[in-house]
């Protein structure tokens, strides 16, 4: 069944289609009558109207249901162990326009062909601004079910989770339960310790910034000195206050913008911090990896930023890019 939010692209585009038509009625019938220059003109006006409704069409209907898997090495003078593969997923939106739970399902099953050695959910996993209070029993079926989903990922050391500003204002108790049912660790301003022989990893997620007060320290407190650390954020705005030490940073939240304008950019970035848009951040030493995530919000479109599954591969800088050290 057609999403309500898609209910304004399919009417624009049926008006659109038989405009378009019309145009073209009228074109052929007055084509003699017509100047030259005015005639190719119109002509050409037509044209555009016609690509206009069909890049509408991709980006409503299309490209928010495709896939891409985008593969990333990182390399960082903060990493001692053993290479760790990662597949990094946030922003899933599920009971939004383009992302149920059946859909998750088959991105999990896709995560798993990949066969990562660690999986990072990084927030967002409800579509919609309303609590689950005032949401419909099969609303809220569909997002835990979602949620549940997460259950059947295989990664050899575990799903870790953060916890998203959607999360937050559906009910953060309820999701964070979902997670943990689903076997997940969902972390707020805490840390957990993987422990293997290529050394130990700590995964530290802070509290989403719109609904909550990321603090690093809080995070780390307690780690074990030394150890290989990634922080786990849902927004990257917090990266300008992340401390040294960690060798990387992992985030969601900007969707990439969703839609990226060829010679304008993108023209929607809810963060505050524009050039933590999208994809790899390198400041003072630092490193950052943000996702354009799987759902959308605000506007249920996509162009130019398809939904994806980024496999990370974080390395040490002293080690061959090929090494293939034992776990």
């Amino acid at each position: 069944m057609l999403h309500p939010h898609l209910w304004p692209a399919v009417i624009g585009a049926v008006l659109g289609f038989a405009l378009v038509a019309w145009a073209c009625v009228w074109l052929f019938k007055r084509w003699p009558k017509l100047r030259p220059r005015l005639r190719w003109s119109l002509f050409a006006l037509i044209g555009v109207a016609e690509i206009a409704i069909w890049l509408n069409i991709y980006a409503w209907f299309i490209e928010p249901n495709t896939l891409v898997v985008r593969e990333v090495e990182i390399v960082s003078e903060d990493w001692h162990g053993a290479p760790l593969t990662i597949a990094v997923v946030g922003d899933t939106h599920v009971g939004g326009p383009h992302v149920d739970a059946a859909r998750m399902g088959r991105i999990v099953r896709r995560i798993n062909e990949l066969r990562p050695e660690l999986v990072v959910l990084l927030g967002d996993y409800v579509g919609g601004h309303a609590p689950e209070a005032e949401r419909t029993p099969a609303d809220n079926q569909e997002i835990l079910g979602g949620v549940a989903t997460f259950a059947a990922l295989r990664p050899r050391y575990g799903t870790v989770a953060v916890i998203g500003n959607h999360d937050s204002w559906y009910n953060r108790a309820s999701i964070t339960a979902a997670l943990q049912n689903a076997g997940v660790g969902a972390l707020w301003n805490r840390h957990l310790v993987i422990r293997r022989s290529g050394g130990p990893i700590v995964l530290a997620g802070i509290a989403d910034a719109w609904t909550g007060d990321p603090d690093f320290a809080a995070a780390l407190d307690g780690a074990p000195p030394g150890a290989d650390t990634i922080v786990l954020s849902h927004s990257p705005d917090p990266f300008s206050n992340m401390p040294e030490g960690p060798a990387l940073m992992l985030a969601a939240h900007s969707h990439c913008g969703q839609v990226s304008i060829p010679f304008f950019g993108r023209p929607i970035l809810p963060i505050e911090t524009k050039r933590y848009a999208c994809h790899l951040v390198e400041e003072n030493g630092r490193r950052m990896y943000v996702t354009g995530g799987i759902g959308t919000s605000i506007l249920p479109v996509r162009f130019l930023n398809p939904p994806e599954i980024v496999m990370v591969r974080i390395r040490g800088a002293t080690r061959s890019a090929g090494a293939n050290e034992p776990h």
